[in-house]
């Protein structure tokens, strides 16, 4: 660098030797000869003229170099290559013969060309340096490596995930193994950080899994029900990293890369047979991560932690946040729906509606346009049905109540003659319930014609031996239940006259 404005001013103004102006500069005795005579030869005395500049000095010392900045070979075009670079088939290789055809003598070789395009494609890039507030922002994610964990009864070997949450102004970090990244470990996981904190942040950055963004979007994306839900409990917002861009959670990145350093690898030469011996052996880790001193800030991220996060944090709330599971479903045509091969009644107006079903391991609650209308305990039955008698349209409820007892009742209020007819019908098939039509039909004509000619009726038909439906109503038709009834002993002489009659051919005629 050259320092022709100091030497001026300690030759001219302060009155310095030679040697004395290269040692208080730390430079060489003949370059202070050198840019004194060549001062002299150009008339620059001292005071230089204001608004002179240390390059504009240089050009009137050493008029026959190049101006600074200016190169001896043609820069190329870098943005243009960038561009062609992105049609397929083009290489840098083709690029670079085009460009030395342009400038075969000054001309970068190909090595340089790629180097300096590195370089510039370097610059292109910019990197905001992220300000955190304490207490605001929670990073979530999991890492990509895996834990073995053995059975000890099988020898099978099961994968276990290893979430990690970090704060963004202490850095103080937390992780525990799950089975699985599904929505319901994915938010146990969040519960436990909470827990491990002693309180909620104000904001919650995860990645976009399909546990935490049902459907992703740059700007506006779809937060998955369980998901908000969590957040509702604790009263923080859920705001995903934006797709494809990990920097907007490099907190996250950088605290999976220093689990996986210094958690997971310590741990790489032991078996585990639970999860639970898997976490404790984490949480000793992290107790110990969190309290290594930090190599370029002060403290430990624990101390940090103290400082800044823990008191920014917010309360927990007075309970835990209970994993419910959120899905839609459509109301079949018998008004119910399904959950997890199971069948729940709904009111029957919503008959193929779609409703919102929350599940927990207890209950199951349906909703409809943010309104609880239906509630039944939580049954693992397969193909089994759940159904409230209330939710059922009069006919069927009317229908469900049906049975022998029911039919019995009313069957005895008209008489103890319809009420053995009754009984008769209900013995008669092999499943009761294939009785239960003709039971209806036969008290129905109570009011057509009256429940004392039906009674009458029914103790008619027991006489003759004929206790149906088709005979108690040809009785009725033909009002015989208004004729006396024929004793037992005539009927039974009358049978046995007929034994006599001239049509009956008898048992002699075929031998």
């Amino acid at each position: 660098m050259r320092k022709i404005k100091d030497i001026l001013r300690l030759r001219y103004e302060a009155g310095l030797a030679y040697r004395g102006i290269a040692s208080a500069l730390n430079i060489g005795y003949g370059t202070v000869v050198d840019y004194l005579n060549r001062a002299q030869q150009a008339g620059v005395g001292w005071p230089i003229p204001e608004g002179m500049h240390e390059r504009d000095l240089g050009r009137l010392l050493f008029p026959t170099q190049p101006v600074t900045g200016q190169r001896r070979f043609a820069e190329p075009d870098f943005p243009t290559v960038c561009q062609e670079l992105k049609r397929k088939g083009v290489t840098k290789q083709l690029l670079w013969q085009e460009y030395r055809q342009r400038h075969p003598d000054d001309g970068y070789s190909y090595a340089q060309f790629c180097h300096r395009y590195r370089g510039w494609l370097g610059r292109q890039q910019r990197s905001m340096r992220q300000v955190h507030r304490a207490g605001e922002k929670l990073f979530v994610d999991y890492c990509g490596p895996t834990m073995d964990i053995v059975n000890p009864d099988t020898g099978e070997c099961r994968q276990a995930q290893i979430f990690v949450a970090v704060l963004g102004a202490s850095n103080y970090t937390f992780a525990c193994a799950s089975w699985s990244q599904k929505q319901a470990d994915w938010l146990d996981a969040h519960v436990k950080a909470f827990a491990f904190f002693g309180g909620v942040p104000e904001l919650v950055v995860p990645d976009n899994l399909k546990s935490a963004v049902r459907k992703t979007h740059r700007y506006e994306p779809d937060i998955n029900p369980s998901y908000q839900q969590l957040a509702a409990h604790y009263q923080c917002v859920i705001v995903p990293a934006r797709p494809y861009k990990p920097k907007d959670k490099a907190k996250a990145e950088v605290a999976v890369q220093i689990v996986e350093r210094w958690i997971m690898a310590r741990l790489r030469h032991q078996t585990f047979f639970t999860l639970a011996s898997l976490n404790m052996a984490i949480r000793t880790l992290l107790d110990d991560l969190n309290q290594r001193p930090f190599k370029k800030l002060p403290g430990t991220r624990l101390s940090q932690f103290e400082q800044l996060d823990k008191p920014a944090l917010r309360a927990l709330p007075a309970q835990p946040y209970q994993y419910v599971h959120i899905k839609k479903a459509r109301v079949h045509i018998d008004y119910h729906i399904e959950y997890d091969k199971h069948y729940y009644s709904v009111p029957h107006h919503l008959v193929k509606q779609e409703v919102e079903v929350q599940a927990t391991d207890s209950a199951v609650a349906i909703y409809h346009q943010g309104q609880r209308l239906a509630s039944h305990p939580r049954s693992y039955r397969q193909g089994a049905h759940s159904t409230c008698p209330e939710h059922m349209p009069h006919a069927h409820q009317a229908m469900h109540d049906w049975s022998p007892e029911r039919f019995l009742s009313w069957a005895g209020d008209i008489g103890a003659e319809t009420r053995e007819v009754v009984s008769c019908l209900l013995r008669e098939k092999r499943h009761i319930e294939q009785s239960y039509r003709r039971v209806l039909a036969l008290l129905s004509n109570a009011k057509k014609y009256g429940r004392d000619r039906l009674n009458k009726a029914c103790g008619r038909a027991l006489l003759i031996g004929s206790p149906t439906r088709s005979s108690v109503e040809s009785i009725l038709k033909q009002g015989l239940d208004k004729i006396a009834v024929e004793t037992p002993h005539s009927a039974v002489q009358e049978e046995l006259s007929l034994d006599h009659h001239e049509n009956v051919r008898g048992e002699d005629y075929y031998h």
